[in-house]
């Protein structure tokens, strides 16, 4: 069985270490409120803008630190693993599966670069701003809500201690 398992099966790379940080961030990122209050799209895409602004502030907070540089790296492949059973499951195919991933991939990495912009800021403007550029809306969305939220969420993994974080021991 575990010859069978290492010739058709995916090579763990050590994300069983970040595989509980990988849950608990899709798990805050289904929050209702998001949704209910702050206005995000209860869509495909809106979904996706949740997880990856959650996922950007976990990115932030592991790469703010040279001792999980490692993990930050088995989350972004558990990330890209996702979306790809996620494409795949909903029909891309895969001569073009990659080509996705790579926006998707691309898109995360805007978000990583402008919420930790405009988290150094003590105003909130440019987290409005960020949220508006990034994030699909219905209309009358409560974008101060959602950055008040993000700059919490960002907060509250900065007080987790590494262990309890790649553990997903972080409060919502």
């Amino acid at each position: 069985m575990l010859l069978l398992k290492r010739l058709f099966g995916k090579a763990d790379r050590g994300h069983e270490e970040v595989r509980p940080l990988w849950h608990r961030s899709v798990e805050l990122a289904r929050k209702p409120e998001w949704f209910t209050r702050g206005g995000i799209a209860d869509t495909v895409e809106g979904r996706f803008d949740a997880v990856t602004l959650v996922l950007a502030l976990v990115m932030l907070r592991l790469d703010g630190d040279d001792a999980l540089r490692a993990p930050s790296a088995r989350l972004t492949e558990l990330f890209v693993d996702d979306m790809d059973g996620q494409l795949r499951q909903s029909g891309v195919g895969d001569l073009v599966v990659g080509k996705h991933v790579g926006k998707l991939m691309g898109a995360l990495g805007g978000r990583i670069e402008a919420l930790k912009a405009a988290l150094a800021k003590a105003d909130d403007a440019d987290l409005i701003a960020a949220i508006e550029r990034n994030v699909t809306l219905n209309e009358g969305a409560d974008t101060a809500f959602l950055a008040a939220e993000l700059r919490a969420m960002a907060a509250r993994f900065a007080a987790t201690a590494n262990a309890d974080l790649l553990a997903g021991r972080i409060a919502a």
